[in-house]
C-alpha cells in the first residue's frame, strides 16, 4: 500500500507538471494566420510568388551570374512592361506592350525561353499626359503591361492598365475578358493602374484604389474589389472601398494578399490610408484599421509571424499590426511597432527568419527584427530601386533599375553573397522557379542558372 501510494502521489505530481506546462504547449502550437500557398512550390504562379510575399519556396537559386556566366538563356520580348513572369511547370508567362500598342500575353518555354504562344489581348495607347486628377496619366517608368499574370490550374489571366482582364488557358484559348473601366467608371489613380489580380477557389478577384474626384464631381470615381468565376468570367461579387482618403492619398498600386488559419481565409488589402481584409468567397469586409495617413501606396504587404507588415505610403512610417482577434473597426492599438525614418516609396518588404529587409527607391537596404522593429543592420547599395525584394534559398536579392543585383544572406548581420550585373533596365521584381532565376529586363527575359 505504501508503494502504492507512492506511486499515485508521483503520478498526481507529473500529471501536475503537465497541466502547468501544457498552456505553454498549447501557445507554441497554436495557430496563426499565414500566407496561401499557391500551386506548387516549385513555382512561381503570380506576383511575388506561391506566397504573394515575395519568398521562394524552392530549395536551391543561383546567387552569381554575369552576362558572359551562368545565363541559361535570354529571349528578346519585342515589347515591354513591368509585370513579373508567372513560372509554372514548363511554362512561362509574360504580358507586354509593344510600339504597335498590343497588348499582348507571352508564353515561353521555361528551359529553352523559345517563345511558343504570342497572343494578342487588346490594342491601347497608354496615355501619358491628361488633366490633372481626372483621368490616369502613365508614369514614364510603366505602361499598360504592369499588372503581374497569375496562373491557376489550367488558366492564366492578365490584367492590363487600360482596364482589360482576360483569361486564357495555358495552351492560348481565350475563355473571357471583361473591360473594368468600361463596365466601373475610368480609372482616375494618378500614375497608371498597376494592381495585379489574385485567384482564390475558382475566383479572380481585382482590385481598383483611385482619387474618388469627390471634391471636383458630383459622382465620385468609385474604388472597389470585384471577384469574376475564373472558368466562365461571370460576376460573382463586388465590394465598395470608399476609405474617405482624400485625393491622391486614395491612389494604391497595391496587390492583395491571401491569408489563412483553422480552415478560414481573408484577403488583406492596403491602400488609401486603410488595411483591411474581406471574405474573398464573399467579399464581406472583416475588419479595418482606418487612419493610416499617408500617401499614395506602391508597397505591398506581406505576413509573417501571425503580423502584417505595410508601408504608409510615401515613405511614411513602416509598421507592424497584430492579426489574431481581429474584428470590424480596429484602433491603433493593433499596430505594434512602427519605423518612421528611412522607408521605401515602391519596392515592397519581404520577411525571412524572424527578420524583415526593405530597400528604400534610392537604394539604402535595412534589416529590422520583425518582433520590434529594431534596426540590425543598414547599407547603401547604390543606385535607383522599383523591384521588390525576394528571399531565395536563404538569401536576399536586391535587383535596382540598372540591371545591377545584390545578394545578401538572411542574416542579422550583414554578408554580402553576390553583386552581380546584366546591362539592361530592370524595374520588374524577380521570380524564383525550379532551381533558376527570372529577371525581366526593358530588352530581354533572362533565366538564370544551368
Amino acid at each position: 500500500m505504501i508503494e502504492i501510494s507512492a506511486l499515485a502521489f508521483r503520478n498526481r505530481g507529473f500529471a501536475c507538471l503537465i497541466l502547468l506546462l501544457a498552456p505553454t504547449f498549447l501557445l507554441a502550437d497554436e495557430p496563426i494566420w499565414k500566407p496561401v500557398i499557391q500551386g506548387n512550390a516549385n513555382d512561381w504562379p503570380a506576383w511575388r510568388g506561391p506566397e504573394g510575399t515575395g519568398v521562394a519556396l524552392a530549395k536551391t537559386a543561383p546567387t552569381k551570374w554575369s552576362e558572359q556566366e551562368n545565363i541559361a538563356w535570354e529571349t528578346s520580348l519585342e515589347g515591354w512592361g513591368d509585370s513579373t513572369p508567372a513560372i509554372v511547370g514548363e511554362h512561362v508567362f509574360v504580358t507586354l506592350q509593344n510600339e504597335s500598342n498590343e497588348l499582348r500575353v507571352i508564353r515561353l518555354n521555361a528551359e529553352t525561353g523559345k517563345i511558343d504562344r504570342n497572343i494578342l489581348v487588346d490594342q491601347a495607347e497608354t496615355p501619358r499626359t491628361a488633366p490633372k486628377r481626372k483621368t490616369q496619366k502613365f508614369h514614364n517608368l510603366h505602361n499598360l503591361a504592369s499588372p503581374s499574370p497569375v496562373v491557376s490550374g489550367n488558366y492564366v489571366v492578365a490584367h492590363f492598365g487600360n482596364g482589360t482582364l482576360a483569361t486564357y488557358t495555358l495552351d492560348g484559348e481565350k475563355v473571357w475578358q471583361h473591360n473594368l473601366q468600361q463596365e466601373f467608371g475610368e480609372y482616375s489613380i494618378w500614375w497608371g493602374h498597376a494592381n495585379s489580380p489574385v485567384v482564390y477557389d475558382g475566383l479572380v478577384i481585382s482590385v481598383c484604389m483611385q482619387d474618388s474626384l469627390s471634391d471636383l464631381q458630383d459622382e465620385p470615381a468609385k474604388s472597389y474589389l470585384v471577384a469574376h468565376d475564373l472558368k466562365t468570367g461571370k460576376q460573382r461579387w463586388m465590394t465598395m472601398r470608399m476609405t474617405g482618403a482624400p485625393a491622391e492619398e486614395a491612389d494604391a498600386y497595391t496587390t492583395p494578399l491571401l491569408l489563412e488559419k483553422d480552415g478560414k481565409t481573408q484577403l488583406v488589402v492596403m491602400g488609401g490610408n486603410t488595411l483591411d481584409a474581406y471574405d474573398p468567397a464573399t467579399g464581406k469586409q472583416l475588419w479595418f484599421l482606418p487612419g493610416l495617413v499617408g500617401g499614395r501606396t506602391v508597397t505591398g504587404p506581406v505576413v509573417a509571424d501571425g503580423k502584417v507588415f505595410t508601408t504608409r505610403g510615401m515613405r511614411k512610417p513602416l509598421l507592424s499590426v497584430k492579426l489574431d482577434g481581429n474584428q470590424g473597426e480596429l484602433t491603433e492599438d493593433a499596430i505594434e511597432w512602427e519605423v518612421d525614418k528611412s522607408t521605401p516609396d515602391t519596392p515592397s518588404p519581404v520577411y525571412a527568419n524572424g527578420m524583415l529587409f526593405t530597400v528604400t527607391d534610392d537604394g539604402i537596404a535595412h534589416c529590422y527584427r520583425a518582433e520590434d522593429g529594431e534596426l540590425l543592420w543598414r547599407e547603401r547599395l547604390g543606385g535607383n530601386f522599383k523591384a521588390s525584394p525576394i528571399v531565395a534559398a536563404g538569401n536576399v536579392y536586391y535587383l535596382n533599375i540598372d540591371g545591377n543585383c545584390t545578394v545578401v544572406a538572411a542574416k542579422d548581420s550583414l554578408e554580402l553573397i553576390a553583386e552581380n550585373e546584366l546591362k539592361d533596365t530592370t524595374i520588374a521584381s524577380p521570380a524564383v522557379a525550379g532551381g533558376k532565376l527570372f529577371l525581366r529586363g526593358k530588352a530581354k527575359l533572362y533565366c538564370i542558372g544551368k
